[in-house]
């Protein structure tokens, strides 16, 4: 869809307005990501409440600045998948296992129930899913430091 086709603005409730390029406006949108792990900035959907597409954009970078910015804000509130930065220690290298980690959120520890909740994604990211539900993101595994390579190494 065209960028200049529709406009995104908050009413005053905080939700996402979408407002049609005819002025038709469409309370509490939803973003709604096709890929949103391995191409986390392709394919997005719009949604109203109701859950039908109101538009689909091709690449996020393509909006224009004020509706990407929206777009992302609704994204992040939504979306909670903290970033491992450093693996500090590992209780055992047996599942279950108690994971130490710094994140992009500040420090944390999981439980790994198994080597199965590690998963490997496009190039050397992966999405490390805690006892609890969360999901935790490598994006680089051989970016992180030494140690935290070799911790992460006895479970893959």
């Amino acid at each position: 869809m065209d960028a200049c086709d529709f406009q995104l603005e908050r009413n005053a409730f905080g939700r996402l307005v979408w407002i049609a390029a005819t002025g038709e406006r469409f309370d509490g949108v939803t973003p709604v990501r096709a890929f949103p792990v391995s191409a986390p900035f392709e394919g997005l959907s719009l949604l109203h409440a109701d859950g039908h597409e109101l538009a689909w954009i091709d690449r996020l970078d393509a909006l224009p600045p004020a509706v990407r910015s929206l777009i992302e804000e609704e994204l992040a509130a939504r979306e909670f998948a903290p970033e491992i930065l450093r693996l500090k220690s590992v209780s055992t290298f047996s599942t279950p296992s108690t994971w130490e980690v710094e994140t992009d959120r500040g420090n944390t520890r999981f439980v790994l129930k198994g080597e199965e909740d590690i998963r490997r994604l496009d190039g050397a990211a992966l999405l490390i899913t805690g006892g609890q539900g969360v999901h935790f993101k490598v994006r680089d595994m051989l970016a992180l430091d030494p140690v935290s390579r070799r911790l992460l190494g006895r479970f893959l």
